[in-house]
């Protein structure tokens, strides 16, 4: 049985560490030209494939108004296009574009390079524990 107070202290350490992590993480960038809710948004149409602006909208928690913005921007680097929807005449489908494609993974490499060179200076032993850990966060997160 588990200590409840132990419980809320881990839960809030994991939380800052994850939180503290993931900042450093966005803050390894390519460049300066996307802001980081252009980058997110490109990045859910990589993952996740081509859509609608609203079903963007919805996957990254905004309205439509302010993701048409962000679409807009994205469109106006080369990152994305648009294309009508085939079926809904009213819709159009957004789509990253090879440019796009280079820029999602060159911002994957630079970041994962920053982490590289943090993982290397841990011991052997840490880099074993925080595998273990990272099987055990996906699986919280719902991923595995």
């Amino acid at each position: 049985m588990s200590d409840p107070v132990s419980d809320r202290s881990l839960a809030s350490r994991l939380r800052l560490a994850v939180v503290r992590l993931n900042r450093r993480l966005r803050a390894q960038r390519t460049g300066q030209d996307l802001s980081l809710t252009q980058i997110s948004a490109l990045s859910t149409v990589h993952k996740c494939g081509a859509m609608t602006p609203g079903q963007l909208a919805a996957k990254e928690g905004v309205q439509p108004p302010s993701m048409t913005r962000v679409i807009a921007a994205l469109e106006e680097t080369g990152y994305v296009e648009r294309s009508p929807h085939p079926t809904d005449g009213r819709q159009a489908i957004v789509a990253i574009t090879e440019k796009g494609l280079d820029y999602v993974r060159a911002m994957i490499s630079v970041r994962e390079a920053w982490l590289d060179d943090r993982l290397g200076e841990l011991s052997g032993e840490e880099r074993e524990v925080l595998s273990r850990a990272a099987e055990i966060i996906d699986r919280m997160a719902g991923n595995g």
